[in-house]
């Protein structure tokens, strides 16, 4: 690759990337500088675009839930609001064309659509990544939010699998067949490829040639073979550590897409008005995912995360806009105006979704009007009478915090999660534990009565704001106990003191000092056996 479109990509996501935006914006910034200073980014770095497509679908099949799929605000909360989002702003957009206004009054009825369908999806980039940095992934709202990123990939595959009209060859029927004599002996070598670059290598054969190339072969749509290849590894107990191991080589390739993107063509003044105009629409994007969520009978706190969650446009509206361009069906003007668009987006929704819980409780009585009488079922209320001792996160050290006091004081004690599988799979183990998200102000009134009396509350939840958060809302509800937290950094112990929790211990030198002790225990021992020997 050129060292001009290296330097440029590199310096401009590292800059955006400063003020708390993803890089990614850099990067469609990069396009239109390179663009402006005459660079032509040639075959190679199309190849890179599309690899780096390929493998983003593999890494989505590999996370793919089918179960969470099949829950009603998932499939259907994605399906009718992809329809009507694409029905409004396709009709807008056509209403505009025959408005005579310039840009629009080229589209035809069909071209109209096929914008409207592009700016109906969300970025699945965006939203992994604000959920990842909250803790929230395995929140009813991050999870809802996952599923409902997940269907949209699915119509974008649709989409991109027959938008060229081709007809697959009739081998195409074998390919069930082929999937399940494949399938045990991609998951031995998956299990023998260690951990390092074999790994790698493996996830590589996997999407782009067993996937890809198979599906091709056959005439169906390469992307299409990555996703179905991606799910089919997924039940894997190793699917989690080889989509991490390809995420790197992922985004970087993906870079390459966003540059392509951005080299299109120059932003003109028309460009930069109609993409000021796809911007004021997003209200109406957020405003009907959390009418459909919270008819789903979720809350209106996790109706408005989910919702801001979902706040932008989408690089995969860019990949339905980039197929429609090299149809011919629209001209390369849009692809700049949807990435112009789908920047200003994430430029905005990353401090509305820092934001979140501070706009719910500014607002609740309003958001809250929108309730239905009837709760979903991971928002039922709590009953937990007679526990004296709570453990607020059940990861590795508040599993071991739980057995260890369980062991003292029987089953007063109780633990608290916000991951539905880790609640399902501690109480397959015996444990009492329920699902619940501890930062949640609405969290608290789910009790029925103040379950938690008077001894000890432990915060061991792996993302410090959530302790935190969780620490002066038992402060705020009166609670009279004990309360101690985990931190990762001697600044987080300051900040949890200061906030009233009684103990606040820095994990890595709790590990740290207990592993010198074990060490200097073992030697001693050893040492005494060598001397009576």
């Amino acid at each position: 690759m050129d060292p001009l479109l290296i330097s440029v990509a590199f310096l401009l996501g590292f800059l955006v990337r400063q003020v708390g935006l993803p890089p990614l914006v850099g990067f469609l910034t990069a396009g239109f500088v390179l663009n402006g200073l005459g660079f032509v980014g040639g075959e190679a770095l199309q190849v890179f675009a599309d690899l780096g497509v390929t493998l983003l679908l593999f890494s989505i099949g590999l996370k793919l839930d089918l179960k969470s799929l099949a829950k009603p605000e998932v499939w259907a909360g994605a399906s009718i609001h992809m329809a009507v989002t694409t029905g409004f702003l396709g009709l807008g957009v056509f209403g505009l064309g025959l408005a005579g206004v310039p840009v629009f009054s080229a589209l035809s009825l069909p071209m109209a659509v096929l914008i409207g369908f592009a700016l109906s999806f969300s970025s699945t980039v965006f939203a992994v990544k604000i959920l990842e940095e909250k803790g929230e992934m395995g929140a009813l709202h991050g999870r809802v939010s996952i599923g409902i990123l997940i269907m949209q990939d699915i119509y974008a595959v649709l989409f991109l699998t027959f938008s060229l009209g081709k007809l697959p060859s009739p081998w195409a029927i074998l390919v069930p067949v082929a999937l399940i004599a494949i399938k045990p002996l991609l998951y031995r070598m998956m299990s023998r490829s260690g951990h390092g670059e074999l790994l790698l290598l493996f996830g590589l054969f996997a999407a782009l040639v067993a996937g890809a190339g198979g599906f091709e072969l056959v005439g169906l749509k390469a992307d299409l073979g990555a996703l179905v290849l991606g799910v089919l590894l997924a039940g894997h107990e190793k699917s989690s550590e080889l989509a991490k191991t390809l995420m790197g080589f992922k985004d970087l390739l993906l870079v390459g897409f966003f540059l392509t993107i951005g080299l299109s063509g120059v932003p003109s003044l028309n460009a930069i008005g109609v993409s000021a105009l796809l911007v004021v629409v997003v209200p109406f994007k957020v405003a009907l995912f959390y009418l459909l969520l919270t008819r789903f009978k979720l809350r209106a706190r996790s109706s408005l995360l989910g919702s801001l969650s979902l706040a932008n446009y989408s690089e995969f509206g860019l990949i339905v806009a980039a197929v429609g361009a090299s149809q011919g069906w629209l001209s390369s003007e849009w692809l700049v105006i949807i990435a112009l668009a789908l920047s200003a987006t994430f430029v905005i929704a990353s401090p509305l979704n820092t934001a979140a819980d501070a706009l719910y409780i500014r607002y609740r009585n309003r958001l809250c009007q929108f309730e239905t009488d009837s709760r979903h079922p991971d928002d039922q209320p709590i009953d937990l009478a007679g526990a004296t001792i709570g453990v607020f996160g059940m990861g590795r050290i508040g599993t071991m915090a739980y057995d260890f006091l369980n062991d003292k004081y029987g089953e007063t004690v109780v633990g608290f999660d916000f991951n539905v599988e880790k609640v399902r799979d501690h109480s397959n183990a015996g444990r009492q534990v329920t699902f619940g998200d501890p930062t949640d102000p609405d969290f608290w009134s789910r009790i029925k009565r103040q379950t938690i009396q008077e001894r000890m509350v432990l915060l061991t939840m792996s993302q410090h704001r959530a302790n935190l958060a969780a620490a002066r809302h038992l402060i705020d509800i009166g609670f009279r106990g004990q309360i101690a937290a985990i931190a990762h950094f001697d600044d987080q112990v300051e900040e949890l003191r200061e906030a009233g929790v009684h103990a606040a211990f820095n994990v890595y030198s709790e590990a740290a000092l207990g592993f010198a002790e074990h060490a200097w225990e073992a030697i001693e021992a050893h040492s005494d056996k060598e001397t009576a020997s």
